[in-house]
């Protein structure tokens, strides 16, 4: 079997820390499977009995790809109608909506930015049951929080966020099967399955040439896989500095499809399950228009791409299959980022604790 090649974090290679931190992804979601999901599943036991009429999801950056994962999980498994907020209505506006019986889950690494914390701080005094995810106990923001989920991913110290993505992901995931009773037996296999996925880095560095010289990039999915193609997006152009554009694949048909040619580089990321079905027809598209097309997903759709990464869906929730989507994505940034000659520990321009305002 092939190994990760992890620099050695003593060496100064460019990108030794975010390879070390994509390495400890098995060992997180295990923590947090073992350790953390009494803690989730106590916490969503009291916010269940309060019986919240609607749900506000608040992040920026990745944790805003995480929070759009959490709603696709809550309005698909729990029909519990669910929004994004627009936290400059409170913030930079002053509006103060009425939020008696209302849900609101800010996701934040650091759990530092002012902007949720005032924003959260503001929706609990407007009546709302506020939860902060965050890697940081800590933070200001699980300060002002009624409830408080840790995601256990540890020190993160390159700028790209990578395993506090995939624990934000699963400790979202087991938040929602707690509200519904449900014991997330499904994310079991998940750490193991993830250690197979690093072992093929061999396969994405093959696939990285293919992008070496992009000029852009075009990454869609639909359903649960979406928010990994819009994560997916942000690592490549945070690292590699690629345009990376991510669609909805129904809104990739509604005008962007136009831009794709046979010189323009697609990642699909087709989830196995309804998602995946709904791609159907872009994918059709996208052939036809004899685009460059790579697809992360079942066998059965990498074999009728131009290339791809096959993903070990059998057996595994469609609803799970986000935490693995993204390694290999991950990866590529990270590989794409490396042979650019460039280091995707330290983008230019970007801090690790992003304060908006």
């Amino acid at each position: 079997m092939t190994t990760v090649t992890t620099p050695d974090p003593q060496s100064e290679l460019p990108g030794r820390i975010m390879a070390r931190e994509m390495a400890e992804q098995p060992a997180v979601l295990r923590r947090i499977l073992d350790e953390g999901a009494p803690a989730v599943r106590k916490a969503a036991q009291e916010i269940a009995a309060r019986a919240p009429r609607f749900v506000l999801l608040t992040a920026r950056g990745t944790s805003d790809n995480a929070a759009l994962y959490a709603k696709y999980l809550l309005e698909v498994r729990l029909g519990l109608p669910c929004g994004l907020s627009s936290m400059s209505t409170t913030t930079a506006y002053g509006a103060r909506p009425d939020l008696t019986d209302v849900l609101v889950v800010t996701v934040s690494q650091s759990g530092g930015s002012p902007d949720l914390v005032a924003s959260t701080r503001a929706a609990r005094e407007a009546g709302a049951i506020t939860l902060a995810v965050t890697n940081n106990p800590d933070s200001p923001l699980a300060g002002v929080s009624e409830y408080h989920i840790d995601i256990m991913a540890g020190p993160e110290k390159a700028l790209p966020a990578t395993k506090t993505y995939t624990a934000s992901l699963l400790a979202l995931y087991l938040f929602v099967e707690g509200l519904r009773g449900g014991d997330g037996a499904p994310a079991r296999g998940l750490p193991d399955l993830a250690t197979g996925l690093l072992a093929r880095q061999d396969e994405v560095r093959a696939l990285a040439a293919r992008y070496r010289f992009a000029e852009r990039m075009v990454i869609t999915s639909r359903g649960y896989g979406y928010p990994t193609a819009k994560e997916a997006a942000l690592k490549l152009m945070e690292t590699s500095y690629i345009p990376a554009l991510a669609y909805s694949g129904a809104d990739l048909l509604h005008g962007p499809l136009a831009m794709v040619d046979n010189v323009s580089p697609v990642i699909a990321v087709v989830t196995d399950g309804k998602g995946g079905e709904a791609l159907q027809p872009v994918l059709d598209r996208l052939r036809g228009r004899g685009a460059d097309l790579v697809v992360v997903g079942p066998r059965s759709q990498v074999e009728q791409a131009s290339a791809g990464f096959v993903l070990p869906t059998d057996g595994v929730a469609e609803e799970v299959q986000p935490v693995l989507e993204i390694i290999p994505l991950q990866l590529l940034a990270y590989e794409v980022t490396i042979a650019r000659g460039q280091d995707p520990d330290a983008p230019r321009a970007l801090a690790k604790v992003t304060e908006t305002h």
